[in-house]
C-alpha cells in the first residue's frame, strides 16, 4: 500500500493547504504578526500609527493660529475697553472683594513678577513665539495645537503691550485688570498662556509628543 501511495501520488487535500488566500500561519498555529494587526496599527507595539500627510499638518496649523488669534483679540480687546473705561477710575466688583476690575500697568512679567526685568521678559515673549513658529512644521496633535495656540495668543497678547505702551518700546507696561483677593492681579493673556502651560503639562505627562507620538515607559 505503501508502495503504491508512493508511486500514485498523494492527492491534494484543500484543508491541509488552506484555501486560496487566507492568511498564513506560523509554525505554532498564530496568525503572523502582520495578519493580526488591524489597519492603523502597528503590529509591534499596537499602538495606532500617525497620520502625518500634509493636510493633516495643513489642520493642526490652522487650528494652532485660530486658537492663537481668538485669544490675542479677546485680550487686546479687553485691554482696549479697560484703559478707556476703568483706567484712572475705581476697581469694579464682580463678586463682592473676591473679584474685581482694577486697571493697573505692569511692567514685569505674568502676575506681576519681576518689574526690574521688563526687557528680559520682552525678549522671553519674543522667543517662545519663534519657538512655537518651529514646533508648529512638525505639529500633528490636535491637543498640542490647541496648547500652544494659547501660548502664542498670549504671549502675542503681551508682547503687543511691551513694544506699544509706554515708557517705550520693548519696555511698554502691560495692562492686568482681573483682580482676585489675596491673589496678584493679571489678563487674559497671562490666562491663555497658564492654561496653555498646564495643558502642555499634561500633555508630556500621558507621553504625547507634538508630532503625535506616544511614548508609553
Amino acid at each position: 500500500m505503501a508502495e503504491a501511495e508512493r508511486i500514485i501520488g498523494t492527492p491534494d487535500i484543500p484543508e491541509a493547504e488552506g484555501h486560496e488566500g487566507a492568511e498564513p500561519e506560523q509554525a505554532d498555529g498564530g496568525v503572523s504578526p502582520e495578519a493580526a494587526a488591524p489597519d492603523g496599527q502597528d503590529a509591534g507595539d499596537g499602538e495606532a500609527t500617525v497620520d502625518r500627510s500634509p493636510a493633516t499638518r495643513r489642520r493642526r496649523i490652522i487650528l494652532l493660529f485660530c486658537v492663537a488669534v481668538l485669544a490675542y483679540l479677546l485680550d487686546l480687546g479687553s485691554k482696549m475697553l479697560v484703559v478707556a473705561k476703568l483706567e484712572h477710575q475705581e476697581p469694579v466688583e464682580i463678586f463682592g472683594d473676591w473679584l474685581k476690575l482694577d486697571a493697573i500697568r505692569n511692567a514685569g512679567a505674568a502676575f506681576g513678577l519681576g518689574e526690574a526685568f521688563t526687557i528680559i521678559f520682552t525678549i522671553i515673549a519674543a522667543t517662545v513665539i519663534v519657538v512655537i513658529a518651529r514646533l508648529a512644521r512638525k505639529l500633528y496633535s490636535l491637543p498640542w495645537a490647541i496648547a500652544l495656540g494659547l501660548l502664542l495668543g498670549g504671549a502675542l497678547g503681551n508682547l503687543t503691550d511691551r513694544i506699544f505702551r509706554a515708557p517705550g518700546v520693548f519696555e511698554g507696561a502691560v495692562v492686568d485688570f482681573i483682580a482676585p483677593a489675596h491673589f496678584a492681579v493679571f489678563n487674559l493673556a497671562d490666562s491663555a498662556i497658564v492654561c496653555g502651560g498646564i495643558l502642555i503639562v499634561l500633555l508630556s505627562f500621558k507621553g504625547l509628543d507634538p508630532d503625535g507620538t506616544v511614548h508609553k515607559d
